[in-house]
């Protein structure tokens, strides 16, 4: 058929302009290090979690907050007190009781070794995160007010059992707010209860808010997700930067809420399900502050009322944060092809059990998704082998009625038939690697357990672009660090290999765009991360010794 070899050129067109706007105009992420391999933590929680379907959701309230102030908040004589755990070291300030660190124990900003520790909270975040808000005006004075410690020391340590510490404000009418954080020796969960006694002689209504506060980025990712989300009504909601001016206001029945980046992310989980909002704000500085807005109901006099929450602060982990039975794995989300992308993940960390390399991990689950289309495969390259075949017989045909198009195309499907050839039975192969290469690709450049995973020799961080060496020069089309790109080049001679075992096409212009295919995709590829590169250059290598074997049989 006349247009065999041309659809395979347009689908492999568009999969390389396609990833090239994908690539060349995305962010470039900031290095970070990662240590530590996914853990089976365990709740542990003085509120237990409660499912959605067991509360009866209160009316969302009328009266909403405006903007929150972006000022720095004078904090008196407030203090700050450190907490150390095994996982994580946090610093809590008496001003509002807001984390003003969030420093994790086994991630660093680079893959130098010597590389400070991760903090998730920037230090220009000056009010910090976690800040408490609320509407009623007995209350206002609570949300910048000074929260005493029930601690005598600076800094604390929680190695061995949990530990409770308890920040207290009281107003000038007598009402006392708590804010009672649980800390664990062997998880990144934070119990967090909020109580509210009132003590005045009048009615407390309105709402509560907590907000999780982080600097945007500055260039939106053309493939993943940045920013704040939620699981409202058991569904996720990812809000893009660009959309908040529309609208910044959802409500529902609200699971979590939480602001992220591409390896971690910040949330608050409530204890209780019920029916309410958030807010989200972004101001000209790029502060983003997302806000969950929870109704008071009615707290009469002389009553207290205690909110329950869960935070989390870490590491985007789909075992990890699937372990904690909060829903907050399906935070993590690979995009249309997510439930290829997910196994995926789960068969490179059951290999990376028995097999400590992410590399090697990949390799065995790229050999795996091979076995699964073998059959298929053999089909495709056996239709290839035919067409080769008979390849001196299509030439002459074109030709012989290269000045009657359509005479010709009788002709050749006349001979197909003969044959017994389908002419698109080779482009399977190609057509179905499309959706896995879609969702390998977000899922190597997303899964935390590749973050500065090292593979072997100058492969130090599959979730990096591969350099061998370090140029101080710049190299056209290629994103700093400037080196070789061993792997992609050789993964750029296994893919003209392939190109050469095939049928050639007929029609000039379709061969030249074939010939230039494999020098599109090394282009495009050096920038991509080693672990992806890595992924394609093995599924290459078997294709070919695939097609090898087949065409042998034919």
């Amino acid at each position: 058929m006349e247009q065999t070899r041309l659809l395979i050129a347009i689908v492999l067109s568009f999969l390389v302009f396609f990833l090239w706007n994908v690539f060349f105009m995305e962010e470039k992420p900031v290095q970070e290090k990662g240590e530590r391999t996914a853990q089976s933590d365990k709740l542990v929680s003085e509120t237990p979690y409660v499912p959605k379907s067991e509360k009866i959701t209160p009316p969302i309230p009328q009266k909403m907050p405006s903007e929150p102030a972006r000022t720095v908040q004078t904090e008196g004589d407030a203090t700050t007190i450190r907490i150390n755990t095994p996982f994580y070291s946090t610093l809590i300030s008496e001003g509002g009781a807001v984390i003003k660190e969030m420093i994790l124990n086994d991630y660093r900003v680079s893959i130098d070794e010597n590389a400070d520790r991760l903090n998730m909270i920037n230090d220009e975040i000056n009010h910090g995160s976690l800040r408490i808000g609320f509407g009623d005006d007995l209350l206002k004075s609570g949300n910048e007010g000074i929260f005493k410690a029930d601690v005598g020391s600076e800094e604390v340590e929680v190695t061995d059992q949990p530990r409770k510490i308890v920040f207290s404000w009281q107003s000038e009418h007598g009402i006392v707010v708590e804010k009672v954080f649980t800390f664990y020796p062997e998880t990144y969960l934070i119990g967090l209860d909020v109580r509210i006694r009132n003590g005045s002689e009048k009615v407390l209504k309105e709402f509560i808010s907590l907000s999780l506060t982080k600097h945007a980025p500055i260039n939106k990712m053309m493939y993943g997700f940045e920013g704040p989300s939620a699981l409202v009504g058991g569904k996720l909601l990812q809000v893009e930067l660009d959309d908040i001016e529309e609208k910044n206001l959802y409500t529902g029945q609200i699971g979590w809420v939480a602001v992220q980046d591409r390896y971690f992310i910040s949330s608050i989980v409530p204890s209780e399900a019920v029916d309410t909002s958030l807010r989200i704000y972004l101001n000209k500085d790029r502060l983003l502050e997302n806000q969950y807005i929870q109704p008071l109901n009615v707290i009469g006099p002389g009553e207290e009322k205690t909110f329950g929450y869960q935070l989390f602060f870490g590491p985007k982990s789909l075992e990890l944060l699937k372990s904690f039975q909060l829903e907050l794995d399906s935070a993590i989300d690979f995009g249309w092809f997510d439930f290829i992308a997910k196994p995926c993940v789960w068969i490179m960390n059951f290999v990376y059990r028995f097999i400590p390399n992410y590399g090697v991990a990949i390799i065995l689950m790229t050999l795996f998704i091979k076995l699964l289309l073998w059959p298929l495969g053999n089909k495709s390259y056996k239709s290839m082998a035919e067409m080769k075949k008979i390849q001196p017989l299509v030439t002459e045909l074109r030709e012989k009625h290269k000045n009657d198009k359509k005479k010709m195309n009788e002709e050749m499907m006349k001979l197909y038939r003969v044959y017994k050839v389908n002419p698109l039975g080779g482009c399977l192969p190609m057509v179905l690697q499309i959706p896995v290469f879609f969702a390998l690709y977000r899922m190597l450049y997303e899964t935390i357990e590749l973050r500065h995973a090292p593979f072997f020799g100058w492969i130090t961080d599959l979730s990096a672009p591969d350099r061998l060496f370090n140029f101080p020069f710049s190299i056209p089309f290629m994103e700093p660090p400037y080196g070789i790109p061993v792997l992609t080049i050789v993964m750029g001679a296994s893919m003209i290999l392939q190109q050469k075992m095939s049928p050639p096409p007929g029609d000039p212009t379709q061969a030249k765009m074939m010939m230039l295919m494999p020098v599109v995709f090394t282009v495009i590829f050096i920038n991509f991360s080693s672990g992806l590169v890595l992924y394609w250059f093995i599924s290459n290598i078997v294709s070919i010794g695939q097609q090898y074997y087949v065409g042998k049989k034919a």
